[in-house]
């Protein structure tokens, strides 16, 4: 049997390109078949958490900056948001920046904030999220932001505070540690008002008072977590409110994660029978 001939004016680019092309109208037909099967079974995640992880090792893998990397992972933020309104998912929370972060190069930092305030303001014009009616809320310390990015996360905030259709959470100087510290911090405060003494604070102290002070106060805790770039650990991530959590891991760095992993996520998770550690 012959062999194809591939002329030589095709380079590696190009021959990805035709490959991407050729296989595009079977990767359709295969995502549809798992979104109709995802849509039938009907058992879905009422919040879902992402640990949007992978953007700086994405960029050097195609050999781009550690910025486009990030521009790229926040593209692919507002389009998996559209994933789970498809799904009609209630609650979304996207880990963003950690504390840890803010321990990065002054350079990716600064571009990290700047990106953070376009969004927030690009959002805000996106008619999808006034007409899924979309609650978009900032969970994290950020204090240390600059006042710009601040202004326009708040106007964010409060321009959606009256939707309901679905609840958004983006954690930006987030760390699962500091929240659980800062809770307590806020409900020893209370009890000092209160007068209490430290055996009286001792013996009321139960899992509700902490609830109260979270960052997530009112919010239901996630059933379904999901990680990109195939680190399989939390770093931190919701770390109370996971306490019964699902989680899935998905080796492709945040901005190449697909439709069809999101799907295959999905899937796993309704394989599965939640037992609350009963």
């Amino acid at each position: 049997m012959s062999s194809i001939a591939i002329p030589k004016s095709l380079n590696r680019k190009s021959l990805i390109h035709l490959w991407e092309s050729a296989t595009k109208p079977i990767y359709w037909f295969y995502e549809k078949q798992l979104f109709d099967k995802v849509r039938s079974v009907g058992y879905l995640p009422n919040h879902i958490g992402i640990i949007m992880d992978g953007n700086r090792r994405f960029a050097k893998t195609i050999g781009l900056d550690v910025r486009t990397g990030h521009n790229y992972g926040a593209s692919k933020a507002r389009e998996v948001l559209d994933w789970c309104l498809e799904l009609n998912i209630k609650h979304v929370t996207l880990w963003g920046f950690s504390t840890e972060n803010k321990g990065r190069k002054t350079e990716e930092v600064t571009h990290l904030h700047s990106l953070f305030a376009q969004q927030a303001r690009d959002l805000l014009k996106d008619e999808r999220l006034h007409k899924n009616k979309v609650r978009v809320r900032v969970i994290g310390d950020i204090n240390d932001f600059p006042e710009d990015t601040k202004q326009a996360l708040s106007k964010m905030e409060e321009a959606t505070q009256d939707y309901d259709g679905m609840h958004l959470n983006i954690a930006l100087g987030y760390g699962g540690r500091e929240e659980i510290v800062g809770a307590v911090k806020q409900l020893l405060l209370e009890k000092t008002e209160q007068h209490k003494t430290l055996d009286q604070v001792a013996q009321e102290l139960c899992a509700e008072d902490v609830q109260r002070y979270l960052y997530t106060a009112g919010i239901p805790d996630p059933d379904f977590v999901i990680r990109t770039s195939g680190e399989v650990r939390l770093s931190g991530f919701l770390l109370w409110q996971t306490a019964y959590s699902e989680f899935y891991f998905c080796d492709a760095f945040w901005p190449s994660f697909r439709k069809l992993d999101f799907l295959r996520a999905i899937r796993s998770f309704q394989a599965r029978h939640r037992r609350f550690g009963k």
